[in-house]
């Protein structure tokens, strides 16, 4: 696991140039033209109204656990998580690493699913983000480590010509100009994504040397109600937790358990 961020990238330019030749860029513009005419909800400001600013995650899979929940349905776990108090979702759309697909947030949408969703993958080329509006995502993941501050604007930009907003992720103090761009949300993962050691503090670290006024996330690693309370009075106003709740037989109700621990000050 020396460094599986630089294995993933190089997979998914492969990916993207195998998804261009079964949809060219003409043809995916072409059906996402229509698509702009309609907003998408808003997920900064969902996590900035919301009482317990849970993003919660849809997750099968991942490099270091391997699979969480591989039976895990699109259409039933999202779903709950809305009905359970979720503020905006993050949905996997990574296959190979992540057991994800683009899929899965139109099947979230079909079953009901109206409140925020992230488009989480490893987005290296404009194509991706049309992919993701064309699938109803919301938000864009967009990862500091994987693209120079030129690329990471670029896909920014074009972003917000789509309707969509940013969370922009940073780890350390190096990426922290990147939050100059000035992206819609501002998350910090907690998971180093070259070794994949997780450390909750790195949010309590970093926090202090953002902007201000943006929306922060803390990313990954929280799965006790104390360390959410303990976020917040740091400036934080997003929590994305995947895991702790896809590990549990259901996870819509896990998260309800958190919601209630979180509003009782218990845990």
């Amino acid at each position: 696991m020396a460094d599986i961020l630089e294995e993933i990238v190089a997979h998914k330019r492969l990916e993207v140039e195998r998804f261009k030749e079964q949809m060219s860029e003409q043809e995916i513009h072409r059906q996402v033209e229509p698509l702009l005419d309609f907003s998408v909800a808003s997920m900064s400001q969902a996590l900035t109204t919301s009482d317990s600013g849970i993003i919660a995650e849809f997750k099968r899979k991942s490099p270091s656990k391997g699979w969480i929940k591989e039976e895990g349905k699109a259409d039933v776990i999202p779903l709950s998580y809305q009905q359970h108090g979720a503020a905006a979702l993050s949905i996997l759309t990574d296959e190979k690493y992540f057991g994800g697909c683009d899929e899965f947030i139109k099947t979230a949408r079909h079953s009901g699913v109206k409140i925020p969703v992230l488009y989480k993958n490893f987005v290296i080329d404009e194509y991706q983000l049309f992919q993701a509006r064309l699938c109803g995502a919301s938000a864009v993941l967009l990862i500091a480590a994987d693209l120079k501050k030129a690329e990471c604007k670029m896909l920014l930009n074009t972003t917000h010509e789509l309707g969509l907003e940013v969370l922009l992720e940073i780890h350390s103090e190096s990426e922290l100009e990147y939050a100059e761009l000035e992206p819609d949300m501002c998350g910090i993962n907690n998971r180093n994504l070259g070794s994949f050691v997780t450390d909750v503090q790195n949010s309590f670290r970093l926090a202090e040397l953002l902007p201000k006024e943006a929306v922060k996330v803390s990313e990954s690693g929280i799965s006790n109600p104390d360390t959410v309370r303990a976020l917040r009075l740091a400036g934080f106003q997003g929590f994305l937790i995947g895991e702790n709740f896809m590990k549990t037989a259901d996870p819509g109700q896990a998260l309800s358990d958190f919601i209630a621990k979180l509003t009782t000050g218990n845990g």
